[in-house]
């Protein structure tokens, strides 16, 4: 066989791309910067992310994916074409077999439209599977057996909840609300209480650097700077932990609601399972300052963040592909 394998979370926030005997040979953000005039490409991925917000007004940076499904089907196409001429994996005469994860709520017209793009992207055969079964076996649970796994999946676009069993998902449950809305939150936040506008990337700084969603846990200070909504001139302020943690609040007890809605779900065996192995959090967005321990008060459950959580989609595709061959055999997309 000439091809080879990849394995690719196609993220709203990075896509992530596994090949089969090499391991994750690529991490870029999901953003595509056009020509607004043409529709020309420009950039893409990391080079893409730097224009956002810093671009003249005929180029336009856009993620083409939202809420873990594609929003603009010509440039998802186009980013996972350059991503996939990168890494060089096309053979002479043969093209790869992509396996592509994708939310557990993603409807049949959805699935379709990944796979078209992959296809016209390179992909002999296009094989998807739902991201928290693959995030659960990327983070090394062993999922094949009787026995209760929950896993909690926080990526840019979704959160992806699901208790598994014998390979499968038992119960299961996708929310929109995940790292990028953080983001949002704390944009809006900050032009509420202050009358500042902020960027997008200022915002995403904030909650890696100074946010948390658990009292008590983090207390830091950052400045930053944006344009005065009155004025429209520059402004500095400086903005504390506990702020950040008011502005997330919302978002993230939405997310314990959900992971609640999916426990009330699940067989009582299996409730008493994940009492004993605990909930894994996987995923991007799970590294938030103190969501662990928000989870661990508000569940009354054991939970551990793994160590490399943004990986574990793409990493749970990696084994995956080993077995590609008797998944072909089954799986109807």
């Amino acid at each position: 066989m000439n091809y080879r394998d990849i394995g690719i979370d196609l993220g709203t926030a990075n896509v992530l791309i596994h090949v089969k005997g090499k391991g994750i040979v690529l991490d870029e953000p999901s953003v595509v910067a056009l020509d607004r005039n043409t529709g020309k490409v420009i950039e893409v991925g990391e080079a893409a992310r730097r224009m956002i917000g810093r671009t003249p007004g005929n180029i336009v940076a856009i993620r083409p994916l939202q809420d873990g499904v594609i929003a603009d089907f010509d440039s998802t196409e186009a980013m996972l074409k350059h991503f996939i001429n990168k890494i060089n994996v096309k053979g002479f005469m043969s093209r790869p077999r992509m396996l592509i994860c994708c939310p557990t709520n993603v409807t049949k017209v959805e699935q379709r439209a990944i796979k078209e793009v992959a296809e016209n992207a390179g992909g002999s055969k296009v094989f998807l599977e739902e991201e928290p079964k693959v995030a659960a076996i990327g983070a090394g649970m062993d999922i094949y057996k009787p026995s209760g796994n929950m896993v909690i999946d926080i990526g840019g676009g979704t959160t992806d909840i699901a208790v598994l069993s014998m390979g499968d998902i038992v119960t299961s449950e996708s929310i929109n609300m995940a790292g990028d809305k953080f983001d949002n939150e704390i944009l809006k936040y900050i032009k509420k209480k202050y009358g500042l506008l902020i960027g997008d990337r200022t915002a995403e700084e904030m909650k890696t650097t100074i946010a948390t969603v658990h009292e008590s846990s983090r207390s830091e200070e950052m400045n930053i700077r944006g344009r005065d909504l009155v004025s429209g001139l520059p402004r500095n302020i400086s903005v504390h932990s506990v702020e950040l943690q008011e502005a997330l609040r919302e978002s993230v007890s939405l997310i314990v609601q959900a992971v609640k809605s999916v426990l009330e779900r699940t067989p009582p065996e299996l409730s008493g399972d994940i009492i004993d192995r605990g909930i894994t959090l996987t995923g991007g967005g799970a590294l938030i300052h103190g969501l662990e321990e928000l989870l661990i008060e508000e569940l009354k459950v054991p939970v551990f963040l793994v160590e490399e959580p943004k990986n574990c989609v793409a990493l749970g595709t990696g084994f995956i592909l080993e077995n590609l061959n008797e998944i072909s055999k089954n799986q109807v997309v």
